[in-house]
């Protein structure tokens, strides 16, 4: 059975990303990103040349899955609610139910589980890979519920405070 574990980009440094991964045994990082760069020199490893050849030398395979990122109007729907809540993309703790929406019927409706994960070969631990800290407050969340949901399968959401303790 294939696991999945939730990751992003911000409040991590290269070092524990890349060893919460190898901790969490990841196999397989799907990058669910429409744009696979992170502003920041702090957060550098994660754009996707650096990204990929870093998992590379850890024996861990790449995918990125462009049909699984929310579309620009998908986006900017969150970034209006956002804005009304005054409140900075990077401090988002929750999704919009405008976005919730928006995402499932632009990505999960037409989504299948066993052949994404067919798709990956044979993954047994998957990351899904966004940027946003915490899941919740990124599209990667639903994602793996849906997962969750069709495959009755586990998912780990990992914390820069994780790697700490």
């Amino acid at each position: 059975m294939t696991e999945f574990v939730t990751i992003g980009v911000y409040g991590w440094d290269a070092q524990t990303f890349f060893r919460a991964l190898q901790d969490a045994q990841v196999d397989t990082l799907c990058d669910i990103r429409r744009r696979r760069g992170v502003r920041g020199s702090e957060y550098s490893f994660a754009n996707s040349q650096r990204l990929q050849a870093s998992l590379a030398e850890l024996g861990i395979a790449y995918a990125h899955r462009l049909d699984l990122a929310p579309g620009d109007a998908t986006r900017q729907a969150q970034y209006a609610v956002d804005e009304a809540n005054k409140v900075a993309k990077r401090q988002r703790e929750a999704l919009s139910p405008e976005f919730i929406d928006a995402y499932q019927r632009e990505c999960l409706a037409g989504f299948d589980s066993q052949q994404f994960v067919a798709d990956l070969g044979d993954a047994r631990v998957v990351a899904l890979l966004c940027v946003e800290r915490d899941a919740a407050a990124c599209h990667r969340s639903l994602l793996a519920d849906q997962l969750a949901h069709d495959l009755d399968a586990p998912v780990t959401h990992l914390l820069p405070s994780m790697a700490n303790d």
